[in-house]
C-alpha cells in the first residue's frame, strides 16, 4: 500500500488501523477496546489485552522456527570480541536471569534500575525484567552519581543491575565507585545490586548488598513468562526536564509492543530474519526501541556495538560491521557521520569492505545537515533518510516511509508524517500557521500506540509538560515548519532543552551548576552550532561584586563542576566571564539572540532590550572563546 493511503487509513479510522497492526502481536487474552479514551487527555491502547512483551520477542519466535536465528550480535572493537546468541540462546539466558532476579524478591510491577555499557547482559537484563512484568529503568553507563541517586529515588527499585567499568577511546571509565556514590546520595535503597565484573577493571563489592552477575544466575531456576495487561508499564526512562528534574516517561506493553512491531516493516522496510542495526546505546530510547524490542519482535537480528565510529580503530568500523554482519539497514546520529567524514572526507575506507548488503541509512538524534546527508549518500550509493522522533514518543514521528513507499528526499527535512500521527506546525494562540512558516511543532491527540500515556508517578506533570499550552494536542517542544508538500522539517527546541551528539540536555540543569559557584551571581547556557556534535553548551557567568580571582581559574572550577554533576556527556567545555548578560525589560535573558551572535546566524537588536550595547560586549566575549567558529 502506498503511504498516502496507509496514512489516509491511519486518520479516517485509527482504531481498525490499529487493530489491523495488533494481529502481529501474540495476545494471551485478547483486547476488549483498541483505544480506550474514557479518561482525556489519559488515552490508553489495547485496554483489558493480555501479553508478555519478552514472549513477542523471544519465545513465539522460537517456538515458530528461529530457534536457530542469530538473535543478537555483540560486536566490541574495545575487547576485540564478536559473540552471536541466537533466539533459543538468548531466551535461555533472559530465563535464567529472570529467575535471579525473581530469587532477589523482584515481582511483577517492582522497578528494576539497570545501569551498564553495551554489553549483552544489558539486554538479557532489560528483556528479564519484561519477561516477569517487572519495570525497568536503564540510566546511561557512567552518568553521574546525583543524576543516578535522582533516578533511584524516583523509581525505588528493588533490585540495581550494573556493570564494574565502561570501556572508551583509550580509557575505562568505573561505574561501580559511581554506583556507590549515588547510593550515599539516595534516599531509597534497593534490596540487593548486581554487579556484572568486567575483567578491564573488577570492582569492589559491599557484603550484604552486592554480589556479581554470576552468583545470582547460579542455581537460578528458568522463569516462563508472566501474563502482564497491555496497559501496565514496561519501562521507564528518564529525560531531562526544563527545570533540570528529570521526568520519568513511561511506556506501556501492548502499544508499544504493536506499534514497534509495525514499524520495522513498513517504516524501515525490514524483513524477519534481516539484520538490522541501530548504532545507539541502551540508555537511550533508540537503544530500547531499536536495539532491543523492535528488531526482536520483528524477528531480526540485532547488532549491540560497543565502540565509536571513528577511533576503533578507524574511520572504517562502520563498514567493517555492515560487511561482517549483513546489516541490511543502519540507524545513527548525524554526529557518527560527521566524524567520519571529518576524520575520512573522502571515503577512502570503503574500499576495504564490502557494503552491497546495506539498503538504507535512517539518520535521528538531532537536525541533521544538508552536506553530512548528501556525503553519506553520495559515498554509500543508499538512501539516506533523516527521520524524526522523541524519547516521548518512542518511535518516528516524521521521516521516509521506507516499507511503504520511498519518497522524495529533501534534505534539511524529517520528511513527512508517519501514519498514526497528526502533526500540525501552530502559533502562539494554537492556530495553525501557513506552510513554510516556523511555528511550534504539536501532535494532534490521542497519539497512537506507543507513544508515553504519562510520566511515572506524575500525571499533573505530564499534563502541565506536555498538554496544557495547545489544548488537544502534545507540545513536542521544538520549532519547525511544513512545506507546501507536507514535509517537516525541524529547526530547533522551543525551550532550552539542547540536542549534543543526539543527548538531549537541559541548559536551565547547567545553569543551576554554574550558579552554585561561590563567585557566581547570575549566568547563562546556550547551545550553539557544532559540526560534530550538532550542539555543544556555552556558558556566561556574571561574577559577584568584589571578586578578585582569576577567571581563567574560576571558568575552570565550573567547567569540572557540570562535569562531575551531570558527566562528560554534557560537553561542557567553553565558559566566559561577562560583566552583564542582555536582558528584556522583564528581566528575561536573551537566550536566543545570543545564540544567533554565537551561531553566526542573521540577528537583530530586540525591541524589548534594556541596553543594546550589552549585545557587542557578548559578542567580543564568545570572541575570545572562538565563536563564531570558522
Amino acid at each position: 500500500m502506498s503511504y498516502a493511503r496507509t496514512y489516509e487509513a491511519s486518520q479516517r479510522d485509527s482504531s481498525a488501523f490499529w487493530a489491523r497492526a495488533a494481529e502481529d502481536i501474540d495476545w494471551f487474552i485478547p483486547y476488549e477496546v483498541v483505544l480506550d479514551d474514557t479518561r482525556r487527555p489519559f488515552y490508553r491502547w489495547f485496554r483489558g489485552g493480555v501479553m508478555n512483551t519478552c514472549y513477542n520477542a523471544l519465545d513465539r519466535h522460537v517456538i515458530r522456527g528461529r530457534a536457530d536465528q542469530a538473535a543478537l550480535i555483540y560486536d566490541s572493537p574495545m575487547t576485540g570480541q564478536v559473540q552471536t546468541f541466537t533466539y533459543a540462546e538468548l531466551l535461555e539466558r533472559v530465563a535464567q536471569f529472570a529467575g535471579a532476579l525473581r530469587r532477589l524478591g523482584v515481582e511483577k510491577g517492582d522497578r528494576v534500575i539497570i545501569y551498564m555499557p553495551m554489553v549483552p547482559e544489558a539486554v538479557v537484563a532489560m528483556l528479564a525484567c519484561a519477561r516477569i512484568g517487572a519495570i525497568h529503568s536503564v540510566v546511561f553507563g557512567g552518568f553521574a552519581s546525583k543524576e543516578l541517586a535522582t533516578r533511584i529515588d524516583d523509581a525505588t527499585p528493588t533490585v540495581i543491575v550494573a556493570a564494574s567499568c565502561g570501556l572508551e577511546p583509550g580509557r575505562t571509565v568505573a561505574y561501580k565507585p559511581l554506583l556507590d556514590d549515588a547510593l550515599e546520595l539516595a534516599m531509597h535503597q534497593p534490596a540487593a545490586c548486581v554487579i556484572l565484573q568486567r575483567p578491564e577493571l573488577e570492582a569492589s563489592l559491599i557484603d550484604g548488598r552486592d554480589l556479581t552477575w554470576d552468583e545470582a544466575i547460579e542455581g537460578a531456576e528458568p522463569t516462563e513468562c508472566v501474563a502482564v495487561l497491555a496497559t501496565d508499564p514496561l519501562y521507564i526512562l528518564y529525560t531531562s526536564g526544563t527545570t533540570g528534574v528529570p521526568k520519568g516517561v513511561v511506556r506501556d506493553n501492548g502499544g508499544h509492543a504493536v506499534a514497534l512491531k509495525w514499524s520495522m516493516q513498513n517504516f524501515y522496510g525490514v524483513d524477519p530474519g534481516d539484520t538490522f542495526w541501530a548504532a545507539s546505546d541502551v540508555g537511550w530510547v533508540v537503544g530500547h526501541s531499536y536495539i532491543v524490542y523492535g528488531p526482536l519482535l520483528h524477528g531480526c537480528t540485532t547488532v549491540l556495538f560497543e565502540g565509536k565510529p571513528v577511533g576503533t580503530p578507524d574511520p572504517g568500523t562502520f563498514w567493517r560491521v555492515i560487511d561482517n554482519h549483513r546489516v541490511k539497514v543502519l540507524f545513527t546520529a548525524p554526529t557518527a557521520f560527521r566524524a567520519i567524514k571529518r576524520d575520512d572526507p573522502t571515503g577512502s575506507y570503503l574500499g576495504d569492505y564490502d557494503i552491497t548488503p546495506l539498503a538504507a541509512l535512517f539518520l535521528a538524534g538531532e537536525r541533521c545537515d544538508p552536506d553530512t546527508l548528501n556525503w553519506a549518500a553520495d559515498k554509500l550509493g543508499v538512501p539516506v533518510l533523516d527521520h524524526w522522533w522523541q524519547t516521548e514518543t518512542g518511535w518516528p514521528v516524521a521521516g521516509n516511509p521506507l516499507g511503504l513507499e520511498l519518497l522524495p528526499v529533501k534534505p534539511g527535512s524529517a520528511g513527512v508524517p508517519v501514519p498514526g500521527y497528526r502533526v500540525d506546525v501552530v502559533d502562539d494562540e494554537g492556530s495553525i500557521v501557513p506552510a513554510g512558516d516556523i511555528g511550534s511543532v504539536v501532535i494532534r491527540l490521542p497519539m497512537p500506540p506507543g507513544t508515553l500515556p504519562t510520566l511515572w508517578n506524575n500525571e499533573a506533570g505530564y499534563e502541565s509538560s506536555y498538554l496544557s499550552r495547545y489544548p488537544g494536542y502534545y507540545l513536542t517542544g521544538d520549532a519547525g515548519f511544513k512545506d507546501a508538500d507536507g514535509y517537516l522539517s525541524i529547526m530547533s527546541r522551543i525551550d532550552d532543552i539542547i540536542n549534543v551528539a543526539g543527548h538531549r540536555l537541559s541548559t536551565g540543569a547547567m545553569e543551576e551548576i554554574l550558579s552554585d559557584h561561590p563567585d557566581v551571581a547570575e549566568c547563562a547556557v546556550i547551545g550553539v552550532a557544532d559540526d560534530l556534535k550538532g550542539q555543544v553548551p556555552v556558558g556566561f557567568v556574571v561574577l559577584k561584586t568584589g571578586v578578585v580571582r582569576d577567571h581563567p581559574e574560576i571558568v575552570a572550577e565550573l567547567i569540572a563542576s557540570v562535569r562531575a554533576r551531570i558527566g562528560p556527556v554534557a560537553s561542557f567545555k567553553h565558559a566566559t566571564v561577562v560583566a552583564r548578560l542582555p536582558k528584556t525589560r522583564s528581566g528575561k535573558i536573551l537566550r536566543s539572540t545570543m545564540r544567533k551572535i554565537a551561531d553566526a546566524d542573521h540577528w537583530s537588536v530586540p525591541a524589548t532590550i534594556d541596553d543594546p550595547i550589552i549585545l557587542d560586549e557578548i559578542g567580543e566575549a564568545l570572541g575570545t572563546i572562538g565563536y563564531p567558529r570558522g
